[in-house]
């Protein structure tokens, strides 16, 4: 990565803009333009349906950001009302929040400017895939740094030149040594086999590859411009276990501002310095990790609850006193007026509020009682996409309704090419996969995303998926799953990716499967649904078989480890914690 000494002598020979500033047009901003009046440090803008305002309360020049007064709204709905947001430089923020709350839409508003951010301050919001094009996913990386990239040119101009270029020359070459330009590609190279590139892949063109893995060239890419911002938002969605172990590793050293959505509290244990929590329309800010973040929460609210609990009884005993004695004895009523002076005082100073616990959403599956085994078995399952490449080979192994799965292993391994057999989408080009026939299987994996049609509503789409059922039973079964009132008629274009998430499992439930496959079923999700996921799946009847980046999800959820590689799939000895620092170790990360 460009050091921090390189990118603070690049700021200032360009006059304060350093060189990551053009990518703020991946943020939708046309050619990276600022926006919001910085010199009076007020903000205020409205891009499509999303209005934000704010005022920067912290010096103009500072690394840090103190933004007060921030307000967010989104298709008419209030996210954020009268807010501070405090982001200082070296740490590194996790943005919590119940899914829609507006995560997602305050991380879009920073990325696009709308909020007074200084403009020497350089931001990169990573929202989507890198563009499929001819460029090979190394040079993809480095020819994001632009600075690099015009001096060289720029070189190459001058030297061609009689003169040789003389001072001008001597100059540019001097701050290419600054920047570092002669390991850029170094530098890339290493980034791209960390999350999971190796020499052959970086030289294949971008368009190639499929989404998920342009996803991780335009992270690489992000780690690579090293802003002085760095947004994040759900970054190991589309990362196998190991490379999420080394983007932990990577982003715990970085010593700039990183806010990172993220449903995963390993993956935030490991990263976070502090933690925003979204809620009630405010940003509440803690210092620490997520584990940390839960204990001072906690201990927060029980004081929280115990002042409010004492000034409620207070309130009640005066109200009782005023009411009875207000008009009894000169002495009694004044008596009663004093304790009114008292409580109008304490109404003035501010009422300690009550404690709002977030909405915990119970999931339910369907109990489906028993089927008598072998329920789903492979007898000598070998397979590949062609016969020359085999993915799988010989395989011999069964998965009952009692089984509890998790399947690990690099990307390309052929995780979801081993579900997808089970399902019968893949036929074995030797041996067979013998099903009960009675065996009803429902799997989740993320193409179903796409397969929603999103001018419809969540009950429409159910009433269409499952006719002739009743309105009432539609809405409690996608009540089930945590999307009640008005989320359940609106457009599901408007509902987030968690929300959507929630209509595919309300979808599939109404099955009542005997067995669920899940592929990386908590992309999205907030960490207490994906906690109340787990909850229904470990009280659930079926069998399970889990595909997931999420190394907590396993650890509550599965009883088996099954590393899928080698054209082979294996028992795992230990539990999933043993086998994170499988991967930390092979890289030379363990401490």
């Amino acid at each position: 990565m460009v050091s921090d000494a390189s990118k603070k002598k690049a700021a200032a020979k360009r006059g304060g803009k350093s060189s990551a500033t053009s990518s703020k047009a991946a943020a939708d901003v046309p050619n990276g333009a600022a926006v919001g009046k910085v010199a009076d440090g007020v903000g205020s803008m409205r891009i499509s349906d999303r209005t934000c305002t704010g005022v920067l309360a912290s010096h103009p020049l500072s690394r840090d950001i103190h933004i007060e007064s921030l307000s967010l709204t989104f298709h008419g709905h209030d996210l954020i009302v009268d807010s501070e947001l405090e982001l200082n430089y070296g740490r590194r923020y996790g943005l919590l929040g119940l899914n829609g709350c507006g995560k997602s839409t305050l991380l879009a508003a920073i990325g696009c400017r709308e909020l007074p951010i200084p403009e020497h301050m350089d931001i990169y919001h990573l929202t989507r895939e890198i563009e499929a094009s001819d460029m090979s996913a190394l040079e993809a990386v480095i020819n994001c740094d632009e600075e690099r990239l015009r001096l060289e040119k720029e070189a190459e101009i001058l030297a061609a030149e009689d003169g040789g270029g003389g001072e001008a020359l001597d100059r540019i070459y001097e701050r290419l040594e600054a920047i570092d330009a002669s390991t850029a590609e170094k530098r890339a190279a290493e980034i791209l086999n960390g999350l999971g590139f190796n020499k052959q892949m970086q030289a294949k063109k971008t368009r190639d590859f499929s989404g998920g893995w342009r996803m991780r060239i335009a992270l690489a890419r992000a780690l690579f411009m090293n802003p002085t911002i760095l947004l994040l938002d759900e970054p190991t969605n589309h990362l196998d276990l190991e490379a999420c172990v080394w983007l932990e590793e990577s982003l715990k050293k970085l010593d700039r501002i990183l806010v990172v959505v993220s449903h995963s509290q390993d993956f935030l244990n490991g990263v976070c310095t502090n933690i925003i929590h979204m809620q009630s329309k405010k940003l509440k800010f803690y210092t620490g990790n997520y584990d940390q973040y839960v204990q001072t929460r906690a201990e927060l609210e029980e004081n929280q609850m115990k002042q409010y609990k004492w000034e409620q009884e207070q309130i009640s005993s005066m109200k009782e006193y005023i009411a009875r004695f207000g008009h009894g004895s000169a002495k009694l009523a004044r008596q009663a007026q004093s304790k009114e002076k008292t409580l109008a005082k304490m109404e003035r100073g501010g009422l300690t509020e009550k404690v709002v616990k977030d909405k915990v959403l119970v999931f339910r599956f369907v109990d489906v009682g028993k089927l008598p085994p072998p329920v789903l078995q492979f007898v000598g399952v070998t397979f590949g996409y062609t016969p020359e490449t085999l993915i799988y080979k010989n395989l011999d192994f069964g998965v009952d309704l009692d089984s509890r799965v998790a399947l690990v292993g690099p990307n390309g391994a052929g995780k979801s090419t081993l579900l997808k057999l089970m399902t019968g989408d893949l036929i074995p080009l030797d041996g067979m996969v013998r099903r009960h026939n009675h065996l009803r299987i429902a799997q989740f994996h993320q193409h179903l995303a796409e397969k929603l049609d999103l001018e419809m509503s969540a009950l429409q789409y159910m009433k269409r998926e499952y006719p002739g059922n009743e309105e009432e039973r539609m809405r409690a079964a996608i009540g089930k799953f945590g999307l009640s009132g008005k989320a359940q008629v609106m457009p599901m274009k408007n509902l987030s990716d968690g929300q959507r998430s929630r209509v595919i499992f309300a979808w599939l439930a109404w099955r009542q499967p005997h067995m669920l496959l899940l592929d990386e079923p908590t992309n999205h999700l907030d960490i207490e649904t994906i906690d109340s996921l787990a909850e229904a799946l470990n009280e659930w009847d079926g069998g399970l078989v889990l595909v997931s980046h999420d190394f907590r999800l396993i650890n509550q959820v599965a009883d088996e480890i099954w590393v899928c590689e080698n054209q082979a799939v294996t028992r795992w000895a230990g539990d999933i914690m043993d086998f994170k620092e499988h991967p930390r170790s092979k890289a030379g990360l363990s401490d």
